[in-house]
């Protein structure tokens, strides 16, 4: 699979970090704070093509979750193969203090997935099952 990227501004990146990283690493294009409780939309300077057939899934970075705080709102935010916009990281401060996102910075992770596309065929009912209707909690917590 090839995904073609458009850098906004020539100092912008999105690069793995190591050879077999599931995920690419996304940088803030801006410099941002963001307050404890905080919703804000981060910026990476970036727009991609992403193939027919395939999606990217923005997904929070396990540091920044664990040592800020800091994680994706809608994780994973999906970015649909028809899409050509801006990327943007809708970012939550789950922690006490202040965070950063500092122009240059790891923000996110965007990972890539083939997406099957399935037939839709409206019923007047559903095949039963042993669980039924039985969800939130009702296999046991």
């Amino acid at each position: 699979m090839k995904v073609q990227v458009k850098k906004l501004h020539p100092d912008v990146k999105m690069e793995f970090a190591h050879k077999g990283d599931s995920g690419i690493d996304l940088y803030s294009a801006e410099t941002t704070e963001i307050s404890p409780g905080e919703i804000k939309l981060i910026k990476t300077g970036i727009k991609i093509a992403i193939p027919e057939g395939f999606e990217g899934q923005i997904r929070p970075k396990s540091g920044l979750a664990l040592n800020k705080g800091i994680t994706v709102l809608n994780t994973p935010g999906t970015i649909d193969s028809g899409y050509r916009g801006e990327i943007g990281v809708i970012a939550i401060n789950h922690g006490k203090e202040k965070f950063t996102a500092e122009k240059g910075k790891k923000i996110a992770q965007l990972v890539f997935n083939k997406i099957e596309t399935p037939e839709i065929e409206i019923v007047e009912e559903l095949k039963e099952t042993t669980r039924g209707e039985g969800g939130f909690g009702s296999t046991g917590l």
